[in-house]
This record gives C-alpha cells, structure tokens and sequence, in this order.
C-alpha cells in the first residue's frame, strides 16, 4: 500500500447479526490495510467470537438508542446526520464500504475517498414500494413515510458527491450507481474464500440449497418445485420461513436448518447442482458452490448473470445454466433441461472459473483502485470518475 499514510475504513453497522457479504467485504480489507474502523454502531468488538473483539472502533451517538444491537434500520431518519458526525479529519484516506448511508461520512478537501458500493440505499431506490407495502405504506404513516424516503433520495443523491470515486460489487450495482447517482463506478468482484470449498469431482445424485429464509431467497418456490419433479433435495439454512419450509417439503427433501460452515462445504463438493432463486447484486453462494466443481442452477437476474455460465451459450466452458423467472415452472424446466446436459459439464472448468473471484483477485485489484485513484488525485488535484478497465 501507499506508505506514510493514515487510512479510515467506515462501514455502516457491526453486530453480530450483520454477517452478510458486505461485512465479509470489510474483514478481508482489514487483513491487508492497516485502517482505523467506524461504523454507526459497533457492538462486535464487544463479541468474543468476532475477528473485531477487543479492536478500537469509532461509532456515532446511535451506539446509546435503545435496541440498537438488535438494528438501527428502525431509526431510518437518524442515519444520514448519524454518519456525518464520524469526525474522520486525522485521515489522509477515507474507505468506505456502503450499502446504506456509509458513504456519506464528510471529508474534507484533502482527503481522497473511495466507495465499495455494495448497493445504492434499497429504501430509498429499488426497495421504495417494497418497504411501503405493508402497513407502513397506508394511511398518514404511509405519507410520512412516503415523505421521507423522497427526503433521503435527496441526501442519498446529495451524499454521492463526496465520494471520489465508486466502485461496484457488480456491473448490475454499477448501472443502479449510474441510474440513482449518475456516477461510473469501476466493477471489482468482492472476495470469495474459494480455498475453504474444496474442488470435487465425483457427485452425488442430490440438489442442494443454501441460504436465508427469509422472502426474497425464495426457497418456498424452489421447494415446490423439486415436488414437483419428485428429485431429492438438500436444503440447508434457517430465518423466518423455515417452519413453512418444513410445512411443504414432500419426502424427497430433506430440511436440515442451519449448519455449521465446515458441513456446507461438505455438501456444497457432494451436490449434482446448486440451486438458487434470488436476486443478488452479486450473490455469493453460487460462486462458492463452482469453487467445489459443483454446477449452478440459477435465476438470471443480477450478479448470477456474470457470476454463473449457462450451457447453452458457453459449451465446454459452462459453469450451469440460468432461468428466466423467478416461478415454479421456470425451474422445473430449467432442471429438465440441466438433466439432459448434465454430462457436458465438467467439475474442474467450473472450479477454474471460480477462482476468477477469489480473494487474492479482490486484494489486487482493490489494492491498485487505490493506489491509481490517488495518484491521479495528486497530479490533477481530482479525480472525476477514472476509467480504469480490469
């Protein structure tokens, strides 16, 4: 890295129910620079089994707001004037890892910032009708709700200028940088431990699943579909919907909740196929699974779209195959057709492509982000929006 200079990482909370691929994102940069940690709240260097316990980390006043450990997404106001009172003035550069108001922290002229944008503010931009259709949509809270969301698309807009220069998770979070902030960013992958996957060649005869339970994952839909077809199944998470889960899977499905990591990698290297149904800005399980040699059944939407090979476009060098809605129907027929061309599909290609977004590839790139942006930062005095190509 850049000697002699004093780095600031800010992300937006650290708790022990924030283990999502955004924080995996700021635990892999803290292991190749040396950068003081904020955050909105931090209750992980508290956390004996965290990677942060007993690290100094800087949090703003909604540390002390009652049930902030369990979310502080329940003070949605409060965010933006929370993050611009992290005083980060002692810094000479200023990372920030955003999916929400992280980016908006104030700098000063003489501070270079760069943005890991894991997605622009979902309330306020591609969420906004989601999150307003439940109760809080109707009525006079739905107005005032209504109201705010189009005040934070004010700041969330206003904030994007005082970052130098963005980059993206993805070329799907990349355009909806471009659609809400009409700013380039340049795409590096986040990082994926393909060595804690282990390659295998030899599969069992059973599909595999993993995730959250929670809607948008759409395990339900891939359940019903697997009913349907009468294949076993593997499903392995936990969150609010598992009971209904456990409610429509037939006796070819087996439900086995959460597991520990060591035993999803163990099924991961065993499956015929990973299945995987949502929408991600970048997703990383399905890449995990092709780090094992194991092919991907995807919906094509999102980061699948640049993560995962369809057979019918790459020939030998497929990776699984994708499909187009997210219904039963489509994946039925997307596993039919993946039934008949599984023998085209070779376990090892679909490791090699894997390792395209392995960890060591992030460090590198993210490291020469860095080290680019500021250069230019130095001789132009701005940077404006660098066209830097992989």
């Amino acid at each position: 890295m850049l000697p002699n200079l004093r780095y600031a990482l800010v992300h937006e909370w650290l708790t022990p129910k924030a283990t999502g691929g955004s924080e995996l994102v700021v635990q892999d940069i803290l292991q190749f620079i040396e950068a003081d940690l904020y955050a909105l709240i931090d209750f992980e260097s508290r956390n004996p089994k965290s990677y942060l316990y007993g690290r100094k980390i800087g949090h703003s006043f909604m540390q002390h707001f009652p049930g902030a450990e369990s979310g502080v997404q329940k003070y949605l106001p409060f965010l933006p004037l929370a993050i611009e009172q992290i005083d980060l003035r002692a810094y000479d550069v200023i990372l920030s890892s955003s999916h929400c108001v992280a980016k908006g922290v104030m700098t000063t002229a003489d501070q270079l910032h760069l943005c890991y944008c894991h997605a622009p503010m979902r309330y306020a931009w591609d969420m906004t009708f989601e999150y307003l259709g439940g109760r809080s949509g109707r009525g006079l809270p739905g107005l005032l709700t209504r109201y705010l969301l189009h005040r934070l698309r004010y700041w969330d807009s206003l904030s994007a200028h005082r970052v130098d220069h963005f980059i993206a998770n993805s070329q799907t979070t990349a355009r909806r940088i471009w659609r809400a902030y009409r700013r380039r960013a340049e795409v590096i992958y986040p990082p994926v431990e393909t060595d804690r996957f282990p390659f295998q060649a030899d599969k069992a005869d059973f599909y595999l699943t993993v995730a959250r339970l929670v809607g948008y994952k759409k395990i339900p839909l891939i359940v019903q579909a697997f009913n349907q077809l009468k294949l076993p199944l593997v499903v392995i998470g936990s969150g609010p919907e598992l009971a209904l889960v456990k409610q429509l899977a037939g006796p070819n499905i087996k439900v086995l909740g959460w597991q520990s990591d060591g035993i999803v990698a163990q099924y991961m290297g065993q499956a015929r196929a990973f299945v995987y149904a949502a929408y991600e800005d970048f997703g990383i399980a399905p890449v995990e699974a092709q780090a094992c040699g194991t092919p991907v059944i995807a919906y094509a939407s999102g980061g699948t779209l640049e993560t995962v090979r369809d057979l019918r476009q790459w020939g030998a060098e497929a990776t699984g195959l994708l499909f187009p809605q997210q219904s039963v129907q489509a994946l039925v027929s997307a596993i039919e057709t993946f039934e008949k061309h599984y023998p085209e599909l070779q376990p090892q290609v679909i490791r090699d492509h894997a390792l395209s977004f392995d960890r060591t590839v992030f460090q590198t790139r993210y490291q020469t982000a860095i080290e680019r942006a500021y250069a230019t930062w130095q001789t132009q005095g701005q940077i404006g929006d660098l066209q830097i190509q992989p």
